[in-house]
């Protein structure tokens, strides 16, 4: 069974928030994986999505917590994540 991934940079001109985010995101741009296997039994190539991933800053706790510059992988919703993009667009 065949997979591949599809990485594509995202930017929201406004915060957003996402049910599987601990917190609302800053606006800025952010890394979008999508990851798909093929579908066996097809006459003809297809792939099914299996997981849709976004990469955001990791997240820093304490007082005296400082920027590490490191980064967490979040799977999200395809629709929902869609709908966050689309609703940001349409506020410009």
């Amino acid at each position: 069974m065949a997979a591949r991934s599809t990485e594509t940079m995202v930017t929201f001109r406004r915060p957003f928030s996402l049910s599987t985010l601990d917190a609302p995101q800053p606006a800025g741009t952010y890394l979008l994986v999508i990851e798909e296997e093929d579908i066996d039994g097809l006459s003809f190539l297809a792939f099914r999505r299996t997981a849709t991933l976004l990469q955001v800053p990791a997240q820093q706790t304490g007082p005296t917590a400082k920027p590490r510059g490191g980064y967490q992988m979040y799977p999200v919703d395809a629709a929902e994540f869609e709908a966050a993009r689309r609703a940001d667009q349409a506020s410009l």
